[in-house]
C-alpha cells in the first residue's frame, strides 16, 4: 500500500472505485508531468447521497463533506492514471463548483471540504491555489463538484 494510501487508512478513509464517465470524457488524463481530472461529483457507491442547491435543500455543512468525498473521488481519479498517488509532486488547482441558492454566498467554505482532505491526505503536497464558484445547477443536481491538476514526480 502506498504512502498516500496508508494515510487515507489512518484518517478511516479507503480510496473509492473511479466513477464512471457520465458522458463522453475520461476521469482522468495525464499530459507531460500533470493529471487533470474531470470534475467530480460526491458519489458513493454509484449514487449521489444528497441532491439539491446549497443554501437552500442541502446545508454548507452537508456541502462541506461533499466536497471531501468529491476530492477522494478525484484521487482514485489520479490514481487510476498513474497507478500509486506516491507519484504525485503535489497539488497544483483545485477548482470546486458549488450549485447555490440565489442567496448562498459561502462557496470558500464548502470547498474547503476538498481543500483540508487534500492537505490531511498529502501534507505540504496538498497545499494549492482554488477557485470556489457558485452556479445555477450541476449535473444529476448534485451540490458540489470539484476537479483536481496534480503535478507528478518525474
Amino acid at each position: 500500500m502506498s504512502t498516500v494510501e496508508t494515510k487515507l487508512a489512518e484518517l478511516g478513509l479507503t480510496l473509492p472505485a473511479v466513477v464512471p464517465p457520465l458522458a463522453s470524457y475520461q476521469p482522468a488524463v495525464q499530459s507531460g508531468v500533470y493529471v487533470y481530472t474531470a470534475g467530480q461529483l460526491p458519489m458513493v457507491e454509484g449514487k449521489l447521497p444528497v441532491t439539491g442547491k446549497v443554501g437552500a435543500e442541502v446545508t454548507p455543512e452537508e456541502a462541506k463533506e461533499l466536497a471531501r468525498t468529491c476530492a477522494l473521488n478525484a484521487l482514485a481519479a489520479v490514481k487510476s492514471v498513474v497507478g500509486d498517488l506516491d507519484r504525485i509532486a503535489r497539488v497544483v488547482k483545485v477548482v470546486g463548483f458549488v450549485a447555490s441558492a440565489s442567496d448562498f454566498t459561502g462557496q470558500p467554505g464548502v470547498v474547503n471540504g476538498a481543500s483540508e482532505l487534500l492537505g490531511e491526505v498529502l501534507g505540504d503536497k496538498g497545499v494549492h491555489a482554488r477557485s470556489a464558484v457558485g452556479v445555477a445547477v450541476l449535473p444529476l443536481d448534485a451540490p458540489v463538484e470539484v476537479e483536481i491538476q496534480v503535478e507528478l514526480v518525474p
